[in-house]
């Protein structure tokens, strides 16, 4: 079993030498008490694009020496809340690395105070998490949108069963397994390797589910819809970790589903359906659904629901009965008319790179207004930003993405599986 003390060398083994030389240069300067604030001493430069279309990277046109001699017995005696302020604000994934610099840092994971900070910073940014089991063991990488590198993370702390990934929310990731005997729900905190198995719902059956934390109470949820083969007898059901139990809701309406994903916005899950068409929409404060006859738009061959920030509701698909003529189209939920709204459309030519056959199947989940595309067969990603109306590819995700289970990940340190 791996443990959070060594979880940093594993970590290490996937990232590049671009982060281990800027590691360095962050403990020299760390100890030396430099800080680069000129911006007259730092080069912008532009370089071809390796997540997003474009990064600016700020390097050094010269090597900067402290203005004033720094004395060790004077930094040594850094505030210890200033300490953990900063380095609350260090990517996670490299803060396992800084653990080495001194038996202070390597403690700080275990310490209330920073943790106390580390949650009041905001997120790291956006990952991508992939999970699939090969032969031996279940493998798990993550790809850090900000820092443009894919790191490792051991998930050899899983029981030996066989496991389907729901989703993952502040910081969390659910899973729905089966031990041979019957279905179960396992939470877990990747960074932390701490996991534990929910108490078994009312009717034990393997369910269409969504987890969502909540950072302000630090709880989540999770919320079993329909059976997944079809059982339209089995009422909702919802798990409140407040309470460490399962209660039971309103059985959803006969309704004939299109897709078995779903989406959570604004406290609110929403399922796509086919008769009647439109929306089901279930409330978590009332525990009801209700029917959106919101009409899909013409000639629709396959949609996702996306959950966007602000209450946004994305839904997407391919447009076009032959494969010459199809697209990708992006559109918004007008919540007010009930009717969806076209936002976007994927440029012919990312749409023949991800897609090549008229065929071929494709995922597409999004997060904070950033929509995720795969190929299962390519194992491509491409990523598009509804705010700043962007494309960009996803590097070096082939390995990754193929045959895997994806889906976006915060990676955090205070959320905890209780």
């Amino acid at each position: 079993m791996v443990g959070i003390r060594d979880i940093g060398s594993l970590l290490a083994k996937d990232s590049s030498s671009n982060d281990e030389e800027c590691l360095k240069a962050t403990i020299v300067m760390a100890r030396n008490g430099v800080r680069n604030t000129s911006p007259s001493r730092q080069k912008v430069i532009r370089t071809k694009p390796r997540g997003f279309d474009e990064e600016t990277v700020a390097t050094f046109s010269k090597i900067i020496h402290p203005d004033v001699q720094m004395e060790d017995n004077i930094w040594a005696l850094l505030p210890e809340d200033l300490l953990n302020e900063v380095l609350a604000r260090v990517p996670p994934f490299l803060l396992f690395r800084l653990r080495s610099v001194c038996k202070r840092w390597n403690s700080i994971l275990y310490d209330s105070s920073f943790l106390k900070f580390h949650s009041q910073v905001s997120s790291h940014g956006p990952c991508l998490l992939t999970f699939w089991k090969n032969t031996q063991t279940h493998q798990c990488s993550v790809f850090s949108l900000p820092l443009k590198t894919w790191y490792k993370i051991p998930f050899g702390f899983l029981p030996d069963w066989a496991f389907w990934l729901v989703g993952s929310s502040g910081g969390l990731v659910c899973f729905s397994g089966f031990d041979g005997l019957s279905f179960k729900t396992l939470v877990c905190n990747p960074l932390t390797q701490s996991w534990r198995v929910l108490p078994s719902m009312h009717y034990n059956q393997q369910r269409q589910l969504v987890m969502v934390v909540n950072r302000t109470d630090r709880s989540f949820k999770v919320i079993a819809a329909s059976d997944i083969y079809g059982d339209k007898t089995l009422p909702t059901e919802v798990y409140d970790s407040k309470l460490d139990s399962w209660s039971l809701h309103q059985i959803m309406p006969a309704v004939n589903l299109c897709s078995s994903k779903m989406a959570f916005c604004d406290s609110r899950l929403y399922l796509e359906t086919l008769s009647p068409l439109g929306l089901m929409m279930y409330r978590v404060d009332t525990g009801q659904w209700e029917h959106i006859p919101a009409k899909f738009p013409r000639s629709l061959l396959d949609g996702y629901l996306v959950a966007g920030a602000h209450k946004r509701l994305f839904l997407v698909g391919r447009i076009g009965l032959y494969s010459t003529l199809q697209s990708m189209r992006i559109w918004e939920l007008d919540h007010a008319k009930t009717v969806w709204v076209e936002i976007s459309r994927m440029p012919p030519k990312y749409f023949r790179a991800l897609l090549r056959l008229s065929a071929e199947r494709f995922e597409c989940f999004g997060q904070d207004n950033l929509i995720c595309f795969t190929s299962w067969n390519q194992g491509k990603g491409l990523l598009y930003d509804v705010d700043k109306k962007v494309w960009s590819w996803i590097a070096g995700c082939a390995l990754q993405l193929c045959n895997s289970q994806v889906c976006f990940y915060e990676p955090r340190f205070d959320t905890s599986i209780y």
